[in-house]
């Protein structure tokens, strides 16, 4: 049976939260925390002995593309769409005096 977590609880880990609760969301939130805690007990019921530990549920693939070369855009077109440009660079507002 799990442990009922109560508004008392609910209020100690919202102060640590530095979090504001109404008496609603304690209520609401002690309800729902009771629930995981009930369904973890029934997790702790599976018999797990002869299931191999895994990190991940799907097997891990690379998807990175190989690296090809290509063409790259030409200054002219990078520029393009620049809101500003100045000698055929991009010009940034300045930030550090």
């Amino acid at each position: 049976m799990a442990k009922k977590i109560d508004r008392k609880e609910v209020k100690y880990i919202a102060h640590l939260a530095r979090l504001q609760l109404t008496s609603e969301e304690e209520e609401k939130f002690s309800r729902q925390l009771g629930e995981i805690l009930s369904y973890v007990d029934k997790l702790k019921e599976v018999d797990t002995r002869n299931v191999p530990p895994t990190s991940h549920v799907f097997a891990l693939k690379n998807v990175f593309r190989d690296d090809k070369q290509k063409k790259s855009l030409s200054q002219r077109e990078a520029l393009s769409n620049a809101p500003k440009k100045k000698r055929n660079q991009f010009q940034v507002p300045k930030i550090i005096e």
